[in-house]
């Protein structure tokens, strides 16, 4: 009998990336819902849609997320939000006898100023990024929600990390995005409008993780597909979380002058160092993931160019 597979999420970047993971599966039966027909805010709904589509395995990739300036604008969206979401999925998975689901989380549940690279171990160890805090307060209490449901009912909630994210089915709006489709846009339309410079917030100076996000698809289905007994006892007695990422960085300024090379802009860059450079480093230390099996396999420069190739595929429709 084939699984039934629920992605919450799925016309997300990551929840449509694990969908092209999952849907050439014979083995799966893949259950979606977009916002329309299920709100996933609203407990009545999430609770109505477990019990009555008797669901075998959850992927929750559904979230609020966005860049530096979204998060500092609307923090209240983004802690309630989220810890709604978190909170409704998997309790109401739990209580329709789900026993398998992964939460993705995000690698900004780490202190500000982790020992780099930073290790599964390190959360809770100090404090976090402010302009993020109240997204990364509900990302840790979905790992804790998951820990719990699992020592107290047994279940096996698992919760991936995964360092920044961008490929296709990004979003590209010109404020509340992340860095890559940001400067993407940015870079773009600098030089269809033959900007003589584009500016880019912060010094510069801050290093950043990449990942694609097929390759993060990638792994949350290695991750979700893993061995009881491989993923409680393999290197540690119990896993919380497992880090997702490539285990390399750069810096904000060698990636906008990559991104200049990818869109074709020959302009002048120039970075604001009176704008925030948020952590000044995160890089995750993924040798748990490796330890188990995987690995990334999509270099940046490659990434970058499939991003920006299907941000030009997608103009008139992408997502804002």
């Amino acid at each position: 009998m084939k699984k039934r597979v629920f992605v919450a999420g799925h016309n997300g970047m990551v929840g449509s990336a694990i969908i092209r993971q999952l849907c050439e599966r014979d083995d799966i039966t893949l259950i979606t819902r977009n916002r329309t027909e299920l709100d996933l805010l609203d407990s009545a709904q999430v609770r109505s849609f477990f019990h009555s589509e008797q669901i075998d395995e959850v992927y929750l990739a559904a979230a609020k997320v966005g860049g530096i300036v979204a998060n500092n604008t609307y923090p209240a969206e983004f802690i309630y939000q989220n810890l709604m979401i978190e909170c409704n999925v998997i309790h109401s998975a739990h209580q329709a006898g789900v026993q398998k689901l992964l939460f993705l989380g995000s690698s900004c549940i780490y202190p500000k100023f982790a020992e780099q690279p930073i290790r599964e171990d390190s959360l809770l160890q100090g404090h976090l990024e402010s302009s993020n805090e109240p997204y990364a307060i509900a990302k840790i209490a979905g790992i804790k929600l998951c820990e719990s449901y699992n020592r107290q009912y047994g279940r096996d909630y698992r919760s991936v990390m995964p360092t920044n994210l961008y490929g296709p089915f990004d979003n590209f709006h010109p404020q509340n995005s992340h860095v890559i489709p940001a400067l993407l846009r940015r870079f773009h339309e600098a030089r269809q409008n033959d900007q003589p410079e584009v500016v880019v917030w912060g010094s510069g100076k801050a290093m950043r993780e990449f990942l694609f996000v097929d390759d993060m698809a990638e792994a949350s289905v290695f991750v979700m597909e893993l061995a009881d007994d491989i993923y409680t006892t393999h290197t540690r007695p119990m896993i919380s979380h497992i880090n997702v990422g490539t285990g390399v960085d750069c810096t904000i300024k060698e990636l906008a002058q990559t991104i200049a090379r990818v869109t074709g802009y020959e302009g002048m860059v120039v970075f604001d160092a009176n704008k925030p450079d948020g952590t000044p480093r995160k890089l995750t230390d993924v040798s748990r993931l490796e330890s188990l099996g995987w690995t990334a396999k999509v270099k940046l420069e490659d990434g970058l160019r499939s991003a920006y190739q299907w941000f030009l595929d997608n103009q008139d429709n992408y997502r804002t």
